[in-house]
Protein backbone atom coordinates (compact mmCIF):
# COMPACT_ATOMS: atom_id res chain seq x y z
CA UNK A 1 0.00 0.00 0.00
CA UNK A 2 1.63 3.36 -0.80
CA UNK A 3 2.16 5.98 1.68
CA UNK A 4 -0.56 8.32 0.09
CA UNK A 5 -3.23 5.42 0.82
CA UNK A 6 -1.86 4.90 4.92
CA UNK A 7 -1.99 8.74 5.08
CA UNK A 8 -5.71 8.85 3.57
CA UNK A 9 -7.20 6.17 5.79
CA UNK A 10 -5.29 7.51 8.67
CA UNK A 11 -7.62 10.51 8.00
CA UNK A 12 -10.32 8.77 7.80
CA UNK A 13 -10.03 7.15 11.10
CA UNK A 14 -9.43 9.99 12.83
CA UNK A 15 -12.74 11.21 11.67
CA UNK A 16 -14.53 8.46 12.76
CA UNK A 17 -17.17 9.01 15.40
CA UNK A 18 -15.82 7.27 18.79
CA UNK A 19 -12.06 5.95 17.52
CA UNK A 20 -11.09 9.14 16.19
CA UNK A 21 -7.44 9.86 17.17
CA UNK A 22 -7.34 7.74 19.75
CA UNK A 23 -7.64 5.15 17.21
CA UNK A 24 -6.02 7.03 14.61
CA UNK A 25 -2.51 7.86 15.93
CA UNK A 26 -1.94 4.16 17.05
CA UNK A 27 -2.96 2.81 13.43
CA UNK A 28 -1.05 5.26 11.51
CA UNK A 29 1.97 4.58 13.47
CA UNK A 30 1.87 1.34 13.03
CA UNK A 31 1.99 1.16 9.55
CA UNK A 32 5.21 2.62 9.84
CA UNK A 33 3.78 6.13 8.70
CA UNK A 34 6.06 8.88 11.11
CA UNK A 35 4.69 9.76 13.89
CA UNK A 36 5.20 13.62 13.98
CA UNK A 37 2.95 13.28 10.09
CA UNK A 38 0.74 11.22 11.74
CA UNK A 39 -0.43 13.39 14.60
CA UNK A 40 -0.97 16.32 12.36
CA UNK A 41 -3.37 14.35 10.16
CA UNK A 42 -5.49 13.07 13.04
CA UNK A 43 -5.79 16.01 14.30
CA UNK A 44 -7.33 17.96 11.42
CA UNK A 45 -8.82 14.90 11.07
CA UNK A 46 -10.04 14.84 14.04
CA UNK A 47 -11.46 18.30 13.71
CA UNK A 48 -12.70 18.69 10.37
CA UNK A 49 -15.99 17.44 11.20
CA UNK A 50 -16.57 19.96 14.14
CA UNK A 51 -18.41 22.78 12.27
CA UNK A 52 -20.66 20.49 10.95
CA UNK A 53 -21.43 18.69 14.26
CA UNK A 54 -21.78 21.95 16.17
CA UNK A 55 -24.10 23.57 13.33
CA UNK A 56 -25.78 20.77 11.67
CA UNK A 57 -25.82 17.50 14.06
CA UNK A 58 -28.44 19.12 16.61
CA UNK A 59 -30.79 20.09 13.81
CA UNK A 60 -30.28 16.48 12.51
CA UNK A 61 -31.07 14.88 15.12
CA UNK A 62 -34.12 17.05 16.44
CA UNK A 63 -36.09 17.04 13.21
CA UNK A 64 -35.28 12.86 13.54
CA UNK A 65 -36.85 12.55 16.89
CA UNK A 66 -39.98 11.58 15.64
CA UNK A 67 -39.89 9.83 12.68
CA UNK A 68 -40.71 5.98 12.31
CA UNK A 69 -37.87 4.44 12.21
CA UNK A 70 -34.89 6.45 13.12
CA UNK A 71 -37.28 8.05 15.86
CA UNK A 72 -36.01 6.18 18.79
CA UNK A 73 -32.46 6.39 18.04
CA UNK A 74 -32.45 10.13 17.53
CA UNK A 75 -34.86 10.94 20.75
CA UNK A 76 -32.08 8.77 22.59
CA UNK A 77 -28.73 10.72 21.45
CA UNK A 78 -30.63 14.02 22.00
CA UNK A 79 -31.59 12.98 25.40
CA UNK A 80 -27.66 11.30 25.97
CA UNK A 81 -26.38 15.04 24.53
CA UNK A 82 -28.72 16.53 26.80
CA UNK A 83 -28.18 14.69 30.25
CA UNK A 84 -24.00 14.71 29.31
CA UNK A 85 -24.22 18.74 28.44
CA UNK A 86 -26.08 19.40 31.80
CA UNK A 87 -23.60 17.42 33.66
CA UNK A 88 -21.08 18.93 31.99
CA UNK A 89 -22.56 22.21 33.08
CA UNK A 90 -23.33 21.37 37.01
CA UNK A 91 -19.66 20.14 37.17
CA UNK A 92 -18.10 22.96 35.32
CA UNK A 93 -20.12 26.24 36.10
CA UNK A 94 -18.16 29.34 34.93
CA UNK A 95 -14.94 27.38 33.57
CA UNK A 96 -17.27 25.78 31.00
CA UNK A 97 -14.11 26.40 28.86
CA UNK A 98 -12.21 24.37 30.76
CA UNK A 99 -14.23 21.30 31.00
CA UNK A 100 -15.08 20.89 27.81
CA UNK A 101 -10.85 20.94 26.75
CA UNK A 102 -10.83 17.73 29.48
CA UNK A 103 -13.35 16.18 28.48
CA UNK A 104 -12.40 16.20 25.02
CA UNK A 105 -8.71 16.03 25.66
CA UNK A 106 -8.97 13.23 28.44
CA UNK A 107 -9.02 9.89 26.26
CA UNK A 108 -11.82 8.36 27.59
CA UNK A 109 -14.60 5.64 25.98
CA UNK A 110 -17.68 8.21 25.27
CA UNK A 111 -15.38 11.72 25.50
CA UNK A 112 -13.88 13.18 22.06
CA UNK A 113 -14.47 15.78 19.39
CA UNK A 114 -17.42 14.72 18.44
CA UNK A 115 -19.32 14.27 21.93
CA UNK A 116 -17.66 17.50 23.31
CA UNK A 117 -19.18 19.54 19.66
CA UNK A 118 -22.19 17.98 20.42
CA UNK A 119 -22.45 19.17 23.65
CA UNK A 120 -21.15 22.30 23.04
CA UNK A 121 -24.00 23.00 20.37
CA UNK A 122 -27.12 21.13 22.86
CA UNK A 123 -25.72 23.70 25.43
CA UNK A 124 -25.95 26.65 23.40
CA UNK A 125 -22.64 27.63 23.98
CA UNK A 126 -20.52 29.98 21.73
CA UNK A 127 -19.18 28.71 18.19
CA UNK A 128 -15.55 30.22 18.45
CA UNK A 129 -14.84 28.91 21.99
CA UNK A 130 -16.21 25.73 22.01
CA UNK A 131 -13.75 25.38 18.77
CA UNK A 132 -11.20 26.56 20.36
CA UNK A 133 -11.88 24.20 23.45
CA UNK A 134 -12.07 21.84 21.16
CA UNK A 135 -8.80 22.00 19.51
CA UNK A 136 -6.66 22.23 22.66
CA UNK A 137 -8.43 19.16 23.59
CA UNK A 138 -7.85 17.66 20.73
CA UNK A 139 -3.74 18.36 20.90
CA UNK A 140 -4.08 17.08 24.72
CA UNK A 141 -5.45 13.63 23.58
CA UNK A 142 -3.18 13.66 20.67
CA UNK A 143 0.02 14.25 23.21
CA UNK A 144 -1.03 11.55 25.32
CA UNK A 145 -2.07 9.06 22.77
CA UNK A 146 1.11 9.75 21.05
CA UNK A 147 3.27 9.02 24.02
CA UNK A 148 0.93 5.58 25.26
CA UNK A 149 1.81 4.62 21.72
CA UNK A 150 5.09 5.41 21.19
CA UNK A 151 5.61 3.91 24.52
CA UNK A 152 3.53 0.62 23.54
CA UNK A 153 4.95 -0.14 19.59
CA UNK A 154 8.61 0.70 21.04
CA UNK A 155 7.73 -1.93 24.51
CA UNK A 156 6.24 -4.32 21.48
CA UNK A 157 9.48 -3.85 19.03
CA UNK A 158 11.59 -3.92 21.75
CA UNK A 159 10.61 -7.13 23.13
CA UNK A 160 10.20 -8.85 19.68
CA UNK A 161 13.81 -8.54 18.84
CA UNK A 162 15.11 -10.47 21.73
Amino acid sequence: MSNIMKYLLTLLVSMVPIIELRGAIPFGVGMGLPWQQVVLISMIGNMLPVPVIFFFARRVLEWGADKPVIGKFFSWCLKKGHHGGEKLRAKAGKGMFWALLLFVGIPLPGTGAWTGTLAASLLDLEFKKSVVAIMLGVMLAALIITVLTLLGFGAYFGLSNL
